[in-house]
């Protein structure tokens, strides 16, 4: 990601903004003839961090493309808030399809974009954590091995946001959720369970592999950039808190994000053909309790006594990242 060298008049506040970069080097939120790809009139939740991270990524992805852009979005909250009949808010071709399929009807669009010799139209797909690690996932493997022309976007909420807040594959260890409850000895969801999508996609040797939250705009745009840059399956992971499933106040959805990653139990990396590329260092690391507490799902870790065991597993998970990833080496 290219950098700039600024003077900051607030000392210790690193609050800069876009005005002070190069107008070249500013975020593309920033630009007043943006696309506005999902435009006003969705549904979303007060404060949803995927409403948020599906304008930045679609935004950027159409200025990498020229407008030259078809979206496939799987069955969802993205979806279901988006598009209510006969409504939509999305402002390029957009496609619905399954819960399960959206990887092989992108690939079904690039395959007819190549058919046609309109070789400059780009495709994405995306979809939540349910519909990309559980339901979607035979597909999106199929995609990853086939090495289809197509950016799959994981937008991770950690549960099934839209039929009541159920665990899924992404669903962190202790987490409160409908069929994970915090009851019983062992409450919240279980230590050992669920799927680190972006090492699988990783494992698959595609590429392009990225992780990416909605609090690092600079850092997401740059990472949709590269993507689009490239040929061939590649994959982007992001993090988007939301406050219905989380209990969380949506005036937190990017505090949280921001905190995910300070903590180091969302870390942020590139990976191109199965080996990191790079990441993005932790500045000013928190301890995970700073992220878990606002949060209602992990209420039951507070109380009293607190359990302060499984603060600690989840300490030594943050802290694995930390060193799998170096996160907090001067290299990174």
């Amino acid at each position: 990601m290219t950098g700039q060298n600024l003077k900051f008049y607030q000392v210790g506040s690193r609050a800069v903004g876009n005005r002070l970069l190069d107008a070249d080097l500013r975020t593309e939120q920033a630009n007043p003839d943006r696309r506005n790809a999902l435009n006003s009139g969705h549904r979303a939740c007060q404060g949803c961090g995927e409403a948020l991270a599906a304008r930045y990524v679609m935004d950027t992805a159409y200025r990498a493309t020229k407008g030259r852009l078809v979206a496939v979005n799987a069955t969802g909250c993205l979806e279901v808030f988006s598009t209510p009949y006969p409504e939509s808010s999305w402002q390029l071709p957009w496609l619905h399809s399954l819960f399960a399929n959206a990887a092989s009807v992108a690939t079904g669009v690039a395959a007819a974009v190549r058919a046609r010799g309109a070789e400059g139209v780009r495709v994405l797909a995306q979809g939540g954590d349910g519909g990309t690690v559980d339901i979607g996932m035979a597909c999106l493997s199929g995609m990853f091995e086939r090495n289809d022309d197509v950016l799959f976007v994981c937008y991770d909420n950690e549960a099934y946001m839209n039929t009541g807040v159920q665990r899924s594959g992404a669903t962190p260890p202790a987490a409160r959720t409908a069929t994970t409850p915090a009851v019983g000895p062992h409450p919240g969801n279980d230590f050992g369970k669920g799927k680190d999508m972006p090492r699988i996609a990783m494992a698959h040797e595609i590429p392009y592999v990225a992780t990416a939250t909605v609090a690092e705009l600079h850092d997401l745009e740059a990472k949709v950039e590269r993507a689009m840059s490239l040929r061939g399956a590649r994959y982007l992971h992001v993090l988007v808190p939301c406050p219905l499933g989380w209990g969380s106040a949506p005036a937190d959805t990017i505090a949280l994000a921001r905190l995910a990653q300070r903590s180091g139990l969302f870390p942020l990396f590139e990976a191109e053909h199965g080996e990191v590329t790079s990441v993005l260092p932790i500045r000013d690391q928190v301890p995970v309790q700073e992220y878990l507490r606002p949060q209602k799902r992990y209420a039951h870790l507070f109380g009293d006594p607190p359990r302060t065991e499984v603060i600690a597993a989840l300490q030594a998970l943050a802290d694995r990242n930390i060193a799998r990833y170096g996160l907090l080496t001067r290299e990174a």
